[in-house]
C-alpha cells in the first residue's frame, strides 16, 4: 500500500496579474491577465502586481516561494513565502502574492519563479517594453 503521508503536488496553474478578489462565495475574480508591462520611460514602479498560483493532488505540509527576477536573471526584485498544507490526494489550495510599488528599472524579460520546497517548478517571463505614443506595443 503506497504511503500517503507526503506526496508532492502537482502545480496547476501560476499566472501574473493586476489585481485578484475574492468573493464571499471563495470563488476568486481575477482582473487584468498580464503579458508584459508597458512603459514610456523607465524605471517605471507599478502600483501592484499579483502572482496566482494553484497546487492540488498532493499530501502534505508546503512551502511556496515566488520570486520576481530581473532579467540578468540574478537580481531577485521581489519575493513572498506561503506555507500550505493539502490533506489528501483531492486537496487543492491557491495562493495569491500581492507585490507592491515594484520598480522596473530595465526594458527586457523578467521572471516570475515558482519554487516548492526550494525547487524550481516554473519560470515564466513577464516583459517590460519600451512604448512610443501612438504606436501599439508589439506582442
Amino acid at each position: 500500500m503506497p504511503d500517503f503521508t507526503r506526496m508532492i503536488p502537482d502545480l496547476q496553474a501560476s499566472f501574473a496579474c493586476e489585481d485578484i478578489r475574492v468573493e464571499a462565495s471563495g470563488a476568486h475574480t481575477i482582473v487584468g491577465i498580464v503579458n508584459f508591462i508597458g512603459a514610456p520611460t523607465l524605471p517605471i514602479q507599478i502600483i501592484k502586481l499579483c502572482v496566482w498560483t494553484r497546487w492540488c493532488s498532493g499530501v502534505g505540509q508546503f512551502e511556496q516561494v515566488t520570486r520576481l527576477v530581473a532579467p540578468d536573471e540574478q537580481t531577485i526584485l521581489a519575493t513572498a513565502t506561503a506555507q500550505f498544507r493539502l490533506e489528501n490526494e483531492e486537496s487543492h489550495t491557491t495562493n495569491v502574492n500581492i507585490f507592491g510599488g515594484l520598480q522596473f528599472r530595465e526594458a527586457g524579460a523578467h521572471h516570475v519563479e515558482i519554487l516548492l520546497d526550494g525547487e524550481l517548478k516554473l519560470h515564466f517571463p513577464i516583459r517590460v517594453i519600451l512604448i512610443q505614443p501612438g504606436v501599439p506595443p508589439q506582442g
